[in-house]
């Protein structure tokens, strides 16, 4: 989302167009859904494409995995012309030849074995035998380009791979789906993450093979933490859904992210709508040392936006909007209507649903039949569950965890009061795994994440007490 404002905003003020692109050439990774949630965020964040795949557009289709002939035509005048070539090695070769420079200290990389392959037995042998096509890259010299954040490049073209560009299933890679679909659909500039500073060489080069003018580049730095570390999903929450559900507004979120491509001066006010945004980022202050994601301040940043940007009849339309989110409150209504004696009942048993951390404590899971290591098993697989389960359903998060209970001889009645804890803060609530569906990946994700660290390090504490004592 950091990435994608800047995209817009430079887009509205150049007097461009901001196309969304979905490049789902991983197909492993891919879903209906994942393409559904970018287009949810986007949304709540008020960015506008002009161009995507639920509009339409002069260069149509956007979704890459429908673009395959396009891609196949190109990969064939690469072919011809000889900057590409057909490789056959095979997934245990790979393997090996990476091991082997790795062991001796070299960065692994192809090593041109399939380069030299007579064209007439590389055709031949593609009739029958699985293969990838891979590009050719110079072995002398270097790429210099230049990079609108970082200036002037200069990498050696003996550092760059050669980069396999269609896979054996006919996929093309993100490179030369990327490099084909940003000269057909003629993007002018491509703003994306540092992440893809070493690749670019790869992509001139592309440009180059086919005789094609390349886009202006800007990379920016990696968002991180306090402490310079990387962003990861797998330590912070980095959902756009997980924002939404607790209840931060887009604009505070969007004048968040955007205040780092903004110079203030001293006492300046730093709240800014998006127009005025638009108006005022400037590339020049991005910093290469890479944008530091400072929760505290967003959340000033939030409270600012809610006390003095929104009348009280704006707020309450935000207020009820967060809350029907998802037909989120009508789902929990349902699943609370059996357990109540008196409305006022509602209150204490559906609390979890709408706060943002629940206030949990390693005593809550005291006199739960199951012993430390299964309460650290089910918590900790439970967590890896988020993001590999396929559909996030109450059904199928059951089964899922019913299956890890049976693994490590636990029965599902045992095991379903860990997740109610982790979950609720309690052992009596609504359905847990029904509940889990409603609150979604992100918050479930956040919430056994605080469990497994809670049981982890209540268990780090004990046996440093015990290692005192015996001192």
């Amino acid at each position: 989302m950091y990435t994608a404002l800047l995209n817009e905003a430079f887009a509205r003020r150049n007097n461009g167009t901001f196309i969304l692109r979905i490049e789902d050439t991983d197909q492993s990774r891919s879903t209906p859904d994942s393409e559904r949630k970018i287009m949810e965020a986007f949304t709540w964040m008020g960015l506008h494409w002009e161009e995507g795949p639920d509009k339409g557009g002069p260069h149509a289709p956007y979704r890459q995995s429908e673009r395959k002939d396009i891609y196949h035509r190109f990969a064939g005048q690469l072919l011809e012309s000889g900057h590409a070539f057909r490789c056959f090695c095979s997934a245990e070769r790979l393997d090996l030849m990476r091991k082997t420079q790795r062991m001796k200290g070299e960065a692994p990389k192809y090593d041109g074995r399939c380069l030299t392959l007579p064209k007439a037995e590389a055709e031949a042998r593609a009739q029958t035998e699985p293969h990838v096509l891979r590009m050719v890259v110079p072995t002398e010299g270097n790429c210099e380009f230049t990079d609108g954040v970082y200036g002037d490049i200069s990498m050696p073209w003996s550092n760059i791979d050669m980069q396999v560009l269609m896979k054996s299933d006919g996929m093309p890679t993100y490179h030369l789906a990327n490099v084909v679909d940003d000269h057909v659909m003629e993007i002018s500039h491509v703003i994306r993450g540092e992440e893809w500073m070493s690749s670019t060489p790869k992509h001139i080069l592309l440009y180059r093979h086919f005789g094609w003018t390349p886009p202006q580049y800007l990379h920016l730095p990696l968002m991180r933490q306090l402490d310079r570390s990387k962003l990861s999903k797998r330590r912070n929450p980095t959902s756009m859904s997980w924002f939404e559900a607790q209840g931060y507004l887009p604009e505070a979120l969007a004048n968040f992210l955007g205040h780092y491509f903004v110079r203030f001066e001293e006492g300046e006010d730093e709240l800014m709508t998006r127009d005025e945004f638009i108006q005022r980022f400037d590339i020049a202050q991005v910093s290469k040392a890479g944008a530091v994601f400072d929760v505290k301040k967003l959340d000033w940043m939030n409270a600012r936006w809610i006390r003095e940007r929104k009348t009280p009849e704006q707020f309450r339309a935000d207020v009820m909007k967060w809350a029907a989110r998802e037909s989120r409150a009508d789902r929990v209504l349902d699943l609370a209507q059996s357990r109540v004696e008196k409305l006022a009942d509602l209150a204490p048993l559906i609390a979890f649903m709408f706060v943002g951390h629940i206030d949990l404590k390693a005593e809550a899971f005291d006199g739960l039949k199951a012993t430390k290591e299964q309460l650290r098993e089910i918590l900790t697989r439970s967590y890896a569950l988020i993001d590999t389960l396929t559909e996030f359903t109450g059904e199928s998060i059951f089964n899922a965890v019913a299956a890890i209970a049976k693994e490590i001889g636990l029965k599902t009645k045992d095991a379903a009061p860990i997740l109610f804890v982790a979950i609720t803060g309690t052992t009596r609530s609504l359905p847990v795994f029904q509940a889990m569906e409603v609150l979604g990946r992100s918050v479930c994700r956040e919430r056994l994440r605080a469990a497994v660290k809670l049981v982890s390090d209540e268990e780090e504490t004990v046996a440093e007490e015990a290692e005192a004592t015996d001192a």
